[in-house]
């Protein structure tokens, strides 16, 4: 059999993924023989294509559920895409207007119909790439946030949260986002640190020749002030308690109103009061019952009630204002300052604080059971470092805007009725039956009735997404929902700690009394080499499909592991997937050095120790990984078998049983050998799928079904810790005739003879022929006295020696030790100089004057042991 000399991914990868689906090894069904492992994905936005944070998430997602497929286990992972509605709609919009066709001139129905038309062409991009990556979902099972269940599911929560008072209809302050034209809650809004400009601006004093300056970062809301506020303990300005100013260039008089909120040390200490534009002056309006005055369009733009600046974008008017503030002398000064910025997470505008009709739903008693899971570890969160944020989060929480004015999403169930009255229904019909009971009016018809124009938060589907993957809404007591929930694992970003898993929790405690999943496993975010953020916008990013293509999937599967402890951002380099690409070279090229010797069944095992020694270190690295699986440490789970396969069993124990060249090897040893590469794949498997699955098949002939994505994972078992001791102790030996090789110029072809000083030689007796073969010795002979003419190094309190004579050129090594016994006294005489000097002595730290006495105590040791050899030569 041919086999390549060089590991192709390119031409396995698609080979076995196609084989997996073929066979269905990826579908789930209700098993009551087995313990069912189920994953919900966190469905990414029908918008989206691969990028890295998805690399490392769903690889995360596959090696769990591909470990619990081998562990015997009912492995469903459910995969599917969320609607996105705000991105979305913005991807619609623009795709239209390519087309020359406004969303103002099109109905709902038709915009709707373009909708879906864009979510059927680009929808599925990112699950497709997802299987690029080896993702080993249930694609049978792919649901859509906006399919007619899952739609239905999200109006029959609302109508129950509603009747039990948990959602209601008001007018608030809101983020609005003025370029995505909708509300949003708090956890869509971004914070961005930037440099902002704070406006001194002149407030007249009616009826006196005086002003009152006030601090103002937005000068292009003073149209909407209401009121000027001053702390009543300001002396500076007991004079204008109960008097009235006027707002700058508009000339409209408005109250100095008295209030403890003001802090007397910020800005001027006089405060504009804007309630239609600011939160903390909305509470203060309310206080002073204050009329409020909105001045702002939906799109950012100034309104009639503006007066001046009509029309004008908010920061094409805050230009003009300004400008216009200093040629009435009007502005004393500007400031710049460092400041927050509110930002829209989906379309990136600054956020406008404003009052507006709103849907909430109320979180404080849903949110009670969703903090005490979480506290008391009936959910984990790994890592648990976590756990005080989603505390703060969950006391401080607030009602919840779940509407939003778009087009694309569910629709709220409100149906208005002629006198502007509404009910909330299921369905127009049944609005209908409501609509006549509440009004009295038997004659009304469907048509009477209009439904809201709003959709909901794409946030009120997903959060119950681990529910209506299952179809608990439509059916609660269905063998899925009743076998897969709660699911097992969920893994996702810590950003989305709060806008999703916390509601999705709570859900799970409102809708089926019990909690959505057992552990939550936070991933850090990628970020490049300077610890930014990866982003389009920063080109800082690459493509994840361009890797898997010049690296393989295997490759950057691992090498996104390598340096991803849960919850610590990862720092992505190139480097990390040649990393990984470099193992599956070796991991090939150890398997070609298996499959390339010839068997010669005549022959008798001379490898047994070896062979021993690779079980148990083999059985004691596994212990180690399932310890890290348990504790969620992925990343650590990866390097125990890293070191286990490129340590253990590449760099040791195939130089171990290898045959001189060109020499057959014995039956048993291969039998044992292909063995112990089974378990071996079989624990790597999880993590680089493609090249454990073509190493397999090529190992030996495998039945039909006999594929190692369903190969029994290993169980754990005994371990002999004396040998793994003693054979670490040898390998040490080993490494220290090696440096000596190098140390000495001593060719790697040259035997070399060994001689042991120790007191119990019968711990080295059974790994002689191993110590042989990898230090290249001849002789190995125990003795009782140190060895003239030697070079010697300890091991573990044990004396070994290698003779140098026709090993070294004697005067050559003679000058090279004297020269370092040299350097090495005047290094000891500046160590004593400064131990000598009392005042170094009396002010140093204790811990520096330890590290100068153990530099002497080292500089005395080599002195001895130079001398030593130079005795010797």
């Amino acid at each position: 059999m041919s086999i390549s000399t060089k590991y192709n991914p390119k031409e396995i990868e698609q080979k076995w993924y196609d084989s997996w689906m073929q066979r269905g090894f990826f579908h789930s069904e209700p098993n009551p023989n087995k313990e069912p492992y189920a994953i919900v994905i966190p469905p990414p936005n029908v918008t989206g294509v691969l990028h890295m944070g998805h690399m490392l998430n769903n690889t995360i997602q596959d090696v769990l559920i591909r470990r619990a497929r081998m562990q015997g286990k009912e492995a469903c992972w459910v995969p599917g895409t969320d609607h996105a509605s705000i991105a979305t709609e913005a991807k619609v919009v623009a795709m239209l207007k390519e087309r020359g066709i406004s969303k103002k001139d099109l109905t709902r129905e038709e915009f709707l119909k373009y909708a879906w038309e864009w979510k059927e062409k680009y929808g599925g991009i990112i699950l497709d790439q997802l299987k690029k990556l080896g993702a080993s979902c249930d694609w049978e099972r792919t649901r859509f946030t906006m399919e007619d269940d899952m739609s239905a599911a999200v109006t029959e929560v609302f109508v129950d949260l509603y009747r039990k008072g948990l959602i209601y209809r008001g007018v608030r302050m809101v983020n609005w986002d003025p370029l995505g034209g909708t509300a949003l809650s708090d956890e869509e809004v971004l914070p961005k640190d930037t440099m902002a400009k704070m406006y001194h601006l002149q407030y007249a004093v009616v009826g006196a020749d005086a002003a009152i300056t006030v601090a103002t970062s937005r000068p292009e809301t003073i149209m909407a002030d209401v009121a000027v506020a001053v702390n009543p303990k300001d002396p500076r300005y007991t004079h204008l308690h109960g008097k009235k100013v006027r707002i700058p260039l508009l000339g409209k008089e408005i109250p100095v109103i008295l209030d403890e909120y003001v802090s007397i040390d910020f800005g001027t200490g006089a405060l504009k009061v804007t309630p239609a534009h600011d939160l903390n002056d909305y509470e203060l309006g309310q206080k002073h019952r204050l009329p409020t005055i909105d001045i702002l369009n939906n799109d950012g733009t100034l309104n009639e009630q503006a007066q001046l600046y009509v029309g004008q974008d908010r920061f094409a008017a805050r230009r003009n204002i300004v400008k216009d503030l200093q040629e009435a002398g009007l502005l004393v000064k500007i400031e710049e300052y460092a400041s927050v910025l509110q930002t829209s997470e989906r379309t990136g505008a600054v956020i406008e604080p404003r009052l507006s009709m709103q849907w909430f739903c109320k979180m404080d008693g849903m949110g009670k059971p969703a903090l005490d899971a979480v506290m008391n570890d009936e959910i984990r969160l790994h890592p648990p470092k976590f756990k005080n944020m989603y505390r703060s989060w969950m006391e401080n929480i607030r009602d919840w805007c779940i509407s939003r004015q778009l087009w694309w999403g569910q629709r709220i169930p409100a149906f208005y009725l002629p006198d502007g009255s509404f009910v909330v229904a299921t369905t127009a019909s049944e609005a209908l039956v409501l609509a006549r009971q509440q009004s009295g009016n038997e004659q009304l018809q469907e048509t009477d009735l209009h439904q809201d124009e709003d959709v909901l938060d794409t946030w009120f589907s997903s959060w119950l997404w681990p529910i209506s993957v299952f179809n608990g809404f439509k059916d609660p007591d269905n063998k899925d929902i009743l076998y897969y929930y709660p699911t097992n694992d969920l893994v996702t970003a810590p950003e989305i700690l709060f806008f999703w898993v916390a509601r999705m929790i709570m859900a799970g405690y409102e809708f089926r009394k019990e909690m959505p999943f057992k552990n939550v496993y936070l991933t850090g975010i990628v970020r490049d080499a300077q610890g930014r953020k990866m982003s389009k916008s920063l080109g800082n990013s690459p493509d994840p499909l361009d890797l898997i293509e010049q690296f393989g999937a295997d490759g950057v599967r691992a090498g996104m592991l390598f340096s991803s402890p849960a919850g610590n951002d990862l720092l992505y380099d190139d480097k990390l997937v040649e990393q990984g690409r470099n193992f599956s070279n070796k991991i090939w090229n150890a398997f070609r050095l298996i499959k390339g010797w010839e068997i010669d069944e005549s022959l008798p095992c001379p490898n047994q120790t070896a062979i021993s020694w690779f079980e148990s270190r083999f059985n004691e690295a596994f212990v180690q990984i399932e310890d890290h699986f348990s504790k969620f440490r992925i990343s650590d789970a990866l390097l125990a078998v890293y070191k286990l396969v490129w340590d253990d069993f590449c760099s040791h124990y195939l130089e171990m049983i290898k045959p001189a060249y060109q020499q057959p090897i014995d039956k048993g040893t291969i039998t044992a050998t292909v063995k112990l590469l089974e378990n071996v794949l079989k624990v790597l498997h999880p993590f680089m799928p493609f090249i454990t699955e073509e190493i397999w098949h090529e190992l030996k002939e495998r039945k039909q079904k006999e594929f190692l994505i369903v190969a029994p994972w290993p169980k754990k078992d005994k371990f002999d810790r004396e040998i793994i001791a003693r054979m670490e102790q040898v390998l040490q030996v080993v490494g220290a005739v090696r440096n000596i090789r190098n140390s000495k110029n001593i060719p790697n072809n040259k035997q070399l003879d060994l001689y042991i000083k120790v007191a119990h030689h019968e711990q080295y007796e059974p790994f002689m022929a191993i110590m042989r073969k990898l230090a290249n010795l001849n002789e190995i002979q125990f003795v009782e006295e140190n060895l003239d003419g030697a070079i010697s190094f300890i091991v573990a309190g044990d004396e070994f020696f290698i003779p140098m004579e026709g090993n070294i050129d004697v005067e050559a090594e003679r000058e090279r030790l004297t020269k370092e016994l040299e350097y090495t006294k005047g290094f000891l005489n500046s160590v004593d100089k400064k131990l000598s000097n009392e005042r170094f002595v009396s002010g140093a730290p204790e811990a520096v004057i330890s590290g100068e006495r153990k530099k002497k105590a080292d500089a005395e040791a080599k002195i001895t042991a130079i001398e030593q050899s130079l005795a010797a030569l």
